[in-house]
Formats: C-alpha cells, sequence, structure tokens
C-alpha cells in the first residue's frame, strides 16, 4: 500500500499508539489501513460414491484440480459463500452443508472454511473459472495434479475417513517448509 484510501495521502509503516503490530497508517489523516487474512470458503459436492473436483481456468494454478473454493463477499456467511462458489464454478447446486475443515494458511494470510455437500442431481459443468468438472472416486483423483496444499490434505483426510463411515471436525495450519 503506497496511499491513504481515505485521503490520498503517502502513508507510512509505523506501530499505532495502543497496537503492537506494524500498520499502514496515513500521517495527513490518522487513518490506520488494517489488513487482515483473506476467508476462503468453498465445499466437498458429494454425489454417491463421487466427489466434484474443478480443473482451474484462471491462475494459480491454471490447469490443476481444486474443490469449488474462492474469496468469500462483503455481506454473505461461510455457508452462502461455498454454495456461491460451487455454483460459479461448477454450475453446481450443493444442499445441506456441513462444516468440515478450517485451515490456517499464514504465510498467504489465509483461512480456509471448508464443508461437505450433496451435489443436487449429480449435476455439474464448467463455470467461467474452470476448464472441466467431474466427478471422481478416490482411485480416479489426480493426485499430482492438486492444485493447492490445503486441499489434496483435506481430500487425503475426506477419504480415510469416508472408510470409517464418521467425518470429523478438522481444524488446523498449513506451515510453509
Amino acid at each position: 500500500m503506497k496511499y491513504c484510501s481515505t485521503c490520498g495521502a503517502a502513508v507510512e509503516r509505523k506501530i499505532p499508539e495502543g497496537d503492537n503490530m506494524e500498520r499502514y497508517v496515513c500521517p495527513q489523516c490518522h487513518t490506520i489501513h488494517y489488513q487482515n487474512p483473506n476467508n476462503v470458503t468453498g465445499c466437498i459436492p458429494e454425489w454417491n460414491d463421487k466427489i466434484l473436483l474443478c480443473k482451474r481456468a484462471i491462475e494459480p494454478k491454471f490447469g490443476l484440480w481444486t474443490l469449488p473454493a474462492g474469496f468469500m463477499e462483503n455481506g454473505e456467511t461461510t455457508v452462502e459463500a461455498a454454495a456461491r462458489e460451487a455454483f460459479e464454478e461448477a454450475n453446481a447446486i450443493v444442499e445441506s452443508l456441513t462444516l468440515y475443515s478450517l485451515y490456517s494458511i499464514p504465510h498467504i494470510s489465509q483461512v480456509y472454511i471448508l464443508f461437505r455437500g450433496n451435489l443436487k442431481d449429480g449435476y455439474a459443468s464448467p463455470g467461467m473459472e474452470s476448464l472441466e468438472v467431474k466427478l471422481f472416486q478416490e482411485d480416479e483423483i489426480p493426485w499430482d495434479e492438486i492444485a493447492f496444499p490445503v486441499i489434496k490434505q483435506t481430500l487425503l483426510r475426506y477419504f480415510a475417513e469416508k472408510k470409517t463411515g464418521k467425518f470429523t471436525l478438522q481444524v488446523g495450519d498449513i506451515i510453509k517448509e
């Protein structure tokens, strides 16, 4: 950030009075510009013994597979955001969403909130951000072509738990090595 979005003056990095973290602060109007992690919401759309994956038509990770997920918008709930992302990326209607995992990824300032849900009628087709969508059984997943570590970790855990028939809420961190 170089300029204040309130008055247009050049900002400086400093620790504001009463704070303990360095922030962008405007020396003219004294606005403190907080930068906080982005929430990414998505889901595992389930249909019979398969799950829906999307092949990305955008960067980052163009051409690789992922779950339908993306940045939450202002004014929506996490469930609404996950359902919207499934519809935007795969023209998929996902019902009965239940929280499945919550991952903090501090090195990229993101928090992933992932749900499990039922893919209505088993229908999906590529949306604007997808080259292709496909329903996969575990042995069909293109593991070497999964776009993001958080998605791969979520899927590995999902299939391990699916074998037991018991799904549990996972809370964890993805730390860059």
